[in-house]
């Protein structure tokens, strides 16, 4: 749930409240029970909880093996990789020659 800041325009107390978002705006303040303004947030900040945020991160047995396997495999089969061939520009073309108009 969103966290949301208010101040009341009476006191000057500024506090923040959770609301869904559907919740209308808090009108009151909790303390003088004047009428409150909400202010502008920075936003939700951004919560990865768990893991599993990074490809490198928490991989299973399996999965290291295989890849182990397959980077073995790879580098011990003596089969080269072709260089990828250099990139050449084409030749420009030549301006085509106007065509011939006959006059009558």
């Amino acid at each position: 749930m969103p966290t949301y800041d208010y101040q009341c325009l009476d006191c000057g107390d500024q506090f923040e409240a959770k609301q869904s978002m559907k919740d209308p705006h808090l009108t009151e303040c909790p303390k003088c029970h004047g009428k409150v303004k909400r202010k502008i947030g920075l936003g939700a900040g951004l919560i990865f909880k768990g893991s599993g945020f990074y490809i490198t991160e928490n991989r299973s047995d399996s999965y290291k093996a295989s890849a182990k396997a397959d980077t073995v495999s790879a580098c011990g089969s003596g089969a080269a990789t072709p260089a990828p061939a250099a990139a050449t520009p084409a030749p420009a073309a030549a301006p085509s020659a106007p065509a011939a108009s006959s006059s009558s």
